[in-house]
């Protein structure tokens, strides 16, 4: 997608067309048209005119093809001094002028219901005959929209009324006890997970038992919110918003607590699920009482669903939801650690627009770059926990391990590989799968596979030889210890021995001790293409601030923050969009930077909003950063201290890849081969040294001076912008 997203355009804005071509094309997702009664006449009559009847019709809440649930926000923009009772809409040959109306906003919007599955055509005609025409495309509430054939099987929810795990919205309410500090606009005094209490409207407790809070807009109100759970996508979501119980609420007409911005929350960790699950956290007291909206969707949850395109999907589909229901949304920012981390930062890059604003902590790049490290833990333990691969004479000791790994901490790779699953694994345990559907290649070829990769078969393909998804994990070529032998920490028997046993995996995941992996082209290809591999071309256009803090060997490696840097600076020129805070606390850095970084993101992005000059979008996020919205480093406890104390303590360490030559990126999942010359090495190698490493890398070895082999921009499977009003 290029690096024309708009920021100041609702999600799925559809840019005007000309009038004349309209009404010839009937244009599915043209937003501006004329509606002549007959002839050739009329419409070149249509054409002449069409400047001074310019009507136009958008999709508010989503692009026009991606609507979902059967219900769109839509406006009609008309001409000057155009008399509203007389302007009529349809869709699908229905009436429906009655939902529209002009709101306190300034506009003629509707919320159109009943929509069609499928495509309906919706015109707005003026007593005159001109008009404009735009065709919504609906899909189920369950969807798909755009990723494909659903994942099966799928075990939905208890109370589900069908096989899509629909269900009707369950509302519940809350509030904040009277006595506990407000935070409104982002101050600290309140901790993000102080407990709410159970609020009944019907038997409110007393007012003076309620706190209050203060919005960014300096809106008081009482600390209630309304909290909404239901499913989208076939998982759950849940939106919490302050609330007045007893006023009403309407998507032209909020309630006057609601800032206009939105905050969605991630969850952990990498796993796939074959059933709906919880959806993470909105209760988040500090933003809630900022007056923003906070979403999420259980799909979103990488911990339940680390497939990019369900996670895009499924906030699309959500996002739409809330703008259906609450109210248009005038910019979107992300937050999250871990696996919420790589979420934000793949779904940003791929689908330009859905944030303009993103908050990673203890933040990893995306799933795919990211698999590499594990994979190659993977095959090192399978190496050094086993002596009968190596000759048990020749110890290791755990300074030549961490020279191979390149990190201080041997034991990272223990740490990483247990407690997240290995999804390269085809025959391990699958949530909400029984034992019995699980593939077994003797007992039960046609069972379910869990692999990472099969369960993104929609994005990676099949491979012709087994009907398997495409795997792009690859390490042919790659010296594993090639730093440590230059330093001469590892000897060359080690070297060699090392990486002439250290094999690979096979597609199930078995490991072969005699043979390294080879990617299935088409998957390495769709990796980068589709932003499983998060190559940073489009984060330019987001605001980004990278929440990080020491990672004492528990797999959140720090090199991470900077490999996104890498790459930002790689493509751009410039890392500029990407503030880094650093601070004491393991991982996170710091205990107050999650909310306070959504505070300053929204001052970052107001004055973004506010800045109508005519140059690019990243041009304005680079120049439009508040002063106050710098690279910052502080005790973890909210102080700031100097920068060279998390210098000194938020160290970046390496990966195997890393102590193998590959550039600090850490994006190149097969690298492109030299030749192996003896010359190359500043140690001597024994003529049965050398044979055996001739044998390991008959085609050569990686060349990191080229990119990877199939590296490419991400090119998203949905084009179009995603972007705020």
């Amino acid at each position: 997608m290029s690096s024309r997203a708009r920021y100041a355009s609702c999600v799925g804005a559809l840019v005007a067309v000309a009038a004349l071509a309209l009404m010839l094309a009937g244009h599915s997702r043209g937003a501006t048209g004329v509606l002549p009664r007959s002839g050739s006449v009329a419409a070149a009559r249509a054409a002449r005119l069409a400047p001074r009847h310019l009507v136009r019709i958008k999709v508010l809440s989503t692009r026009a093809d991606l609507v979902s649930g059967g219900e769109a926000l839509v406006q009609v923009i008309l001409p000057p001094r155009t008399k509203i009772s007389r302007v009529k809409v349809h869709v699908g040959g229905r009436d429906v002028t009655k939902e529209f109306g002009l709101r306190s906003n300034g506009k003629f919007e509707g919320l159109v219901t009943g929509l069609a599955n499928g495509s309906n055509l919706l015109t707005a005609r003026l007593p005159d005959g001109y008009g404009a025409r735009l065709t919504i495309v609906n899909h189920p509430i369950g969807g798909p929209i755009f990723s494909g054939p659903q994942i099966q099987p799928w075990l939905c929810q208890a109370g589900a009324t069908d096989k899509q795990c629909d269900q009707l919205p369950a509302f519940a309410y809350y509030y904040l006890p009277a006595g506990t500090t407000n935070t409104g606009a982002g101050a600290s005094g309140i901790a993000s997970d102080s407990p709410f209490q159970s609020y009944d409207p019907a038997n409110p407790p007393p007012a003076s038992a309620i706190a209050t809070t203060t919005t960014t807009e300096g809106v008081t109100v009482p600390f209630i919110i309304r909290e909404e759970t239901g499913y989208i996508d076939r998982d759950q979501y849940a939106i919490a918003t302050l609330w007045q119980p007893g006023k009403p609420w309407q998507p032209w007409a909020p309630q006057h607590q609601y800032n206009g911005r939105l905050v969605i929350t991630h969850g952990a960790s990498c796993d796939t699920a074959y059933g709906t699950g919880t959806a993470p956290t909105v209760q988040d007291a500090r933003i809630l009482g900022g007056g923003f909206i906070v979403m999420s969707n259980s799909l979103d949850n990488a911990g339940h669903n680390c497939n990019i395109v369900t996670e895009a999907e499924s906030l699309v589909m959500t996002k739409e939801w809330v703008i259906d229901h609450y109210g248009e949304v005038r910019w979107t920012i992300g937050s999250g650690c871990s696996g919420g981390s790589l979420v934000q930062q793949q779904v940003a890059n791929a689908y330009p627009g859905l944030y303009q604003g993103i908050t990673p902590q203890c933040s990893f790049t995306d799933a795919w770059s990211s698999a590499m490290e594990y994979e190659d833990y993977y095959m090192l333990l399978q190496y050094f926990q086993d002596p009968s691969r190596w000759d048990p004479g020749d110890t290791w000791t755990p300074a030549q391990i961490s020279a191979v790994i390149d990190h201080p901490n041997p034991g990272n790779p223990v740490t990483f590989t247990t407690v997240i699953p290995n999804s390269g694994m085809a025959t391990r345990s699958c949530p909400d799968v029984p034992s019995s559907q699980v593939y077994n290649r003797q007992s039960n070829p046609h069972g379910v596979r869990c692999t990472l990769q099969d369960y993104m078969v929609n994005l990676f393909g099949r491979r012709p030889s087994d009907g398997f998804a495409n795997r792009p994990f690859d390490n042919t070529g790659i010296q594993f210890g090639l730093k440590g032998l230059r330093e001469g920490l590892l000897s060359p028997e080690q070297f060699a021995d090392l990486n002439s046993h250290l094999g690979g995996a096979d597609i199930d995941g078995n490991v072969d001790p005699t043979k390294r992996v080879s990617a299935d082209l088409v998957g390495l290809q769709r990796a980068y293409a589709s932003g499983a591999v998060d190559e940073a071309n489009n984060l330019n256009q987001v605001a980004i601030i990278d929440l990080r803090g020491p990672d004492p060997g528990a797999f959140h490696d720090v090199y991470r923050t900077y490999a996104m840097r890498a790459r930002l600076s790689r493509d751009f020129g410039t890392a500029a969009n990407q503030v880094l805070w650093r601070g004491q606390a393991p991982l996170i850095g710091d205990a107050n930077y999650a909310d306070q970084a959504v505070f300053a993101e929204d001052q970052w992005l107001a004055r973004v909003n506010a800045d109508h000059r005519n140059v690019p979008l990243p041009q304005k996020i680079i120049q439009d950063k508040p002063g106050t919205v710098a690279d910052r480093c502080t005790n973890g406890s909210g102080i700031d201290v100097l920068s060279n104390v998390c210098d000194q303590t938020v160290a970046a360490y390496g990966t195997p890849r890393f102590g193998a030559d590959e550039p600090t990126t850490d994006d190149i999942l097969k690298c492109q081969l030299k030749p192996l010359r003896r010359d190359d090495y500043p140690v001597t190698f024994t003529d049965a040294e050398w044979q055996s490493l001739q044998k390991a890398f008959p085609n050569g070895v990686c060349d990191y001076s080229k990119p990877g082999v199939d590296q490419r921009p991400t090119a998203p499977l949905v084009e179009g912008d995603f972007c705020d009003a």
